[in-house]
């Protein structure tokens, strides 16, 4: 069956449905040549939609989590640069840390009842897409399960995270600065690397009888890791660094 063709400039805003805040115009679209209509789907657009956080109403005045789940309190958005510029909100970072003010009874594996590994007041890093954003009390909140909280960090550096259950903190190799045949590489054009030396491991994954696997590698191990795992994170001396589960590690290199 032949695809339908629709010409840009034979749409007009007349012919839209309407919206909230738009009102049917003469204004046309600008020529972009035909369009194929029969090679979109519905997945096309899911990228588009956009997620708001929940609000909570003053009258309920706490939560508490259930199972594995943990309640942390998201760190305050940075506002400024370390030299004091003020940042606009399109150019300030979505935290990835908070604090943990609440967590729920645990869960079962098998027939032992395993608790949460972190307690409250806690400072943790999470994984970026992970959980479920709220405003509560006032301040910025999200929801998720133990196991998307990446690990444990007492100060601002990075690499002084502590990785929970079966992840391991690596930092980032240098990118090679030139080819094989000397020719130097621009930033565009450097190879994101996939091999590091791993900073810290944590203490393992739970068995069915909840007992900890300890993870095969070790602090200080070169390592070659799958290339689109993991969450990269910056240090406070410009590295990169990257947080990922052992079974990511691909190699270990000597």
């Amino acid at each position: 069956m032949a695809a339908t063709q629709l010409t840009a400039p034979s749409i007009s805003a007349r012919n839209l449905p309407s919206f909230e805040g738009f009102r049917p115009s003469t204004v046309k679209f600008a020529s972009v040549g035909p369009l194929n209509v029969g090679s979109l789907s519905r997945r096309s657009f899911r990228g588009l939609v956009v997620k708001a956080a929940t609000v909570v109403a003053p009258k309920y005045t706490s939560i508490t989590p259930l199972g594995d789940r943990v309640l942390v309190k998201i760190k305050t958005v940075e506002e400024k640069t370390q030299g004091g510029i003020l940042l606009p909100t399109t150019a300030q970072t979505k935290p990835q840390g908070g604090e943990v003010v609440a967590i729920g009874e645990g869960k079962k594996l098998g027939n032992t009842k395993v608790d949460i590994s972190v307690k409250t007041g806690t400072p943790v890093v999470y994984s970026k897409y992970a959980g479920t954003e709220l405003a509560f009390n006032g301040s910025s909140h999200i929801i998720l399960k133990e196991d998307d909280l990446l690990g444990t960090l007492e100060t601002d550096d990075i690499k002084d995270l502590k990785p929970l259950n079966d992840r391991v903190l690596i930092k980032i190799a240098v990118a090679e600065e030139k080819t094989a045949g000397g020719l130097l590489l621009t930033e565009a054009s450097k190879e994101k690397p996939s091999i590091g030396t791993i900073i810290a491991v944590g203490p393992g994954s739970l068995d069915q009888e909840g007992k900890r696997t300890p993870l095969p590698v070790s602090s200080g191990d070169s390592v070659m890791y799958s290339k689109y795992a993991g969450t990269d994170l910056k240090g406070s001396e410009g590295s990169d660094y990257i947080v990922l589960r052992v079974s990511d590690v691909i190699a270990v290199l000597s």
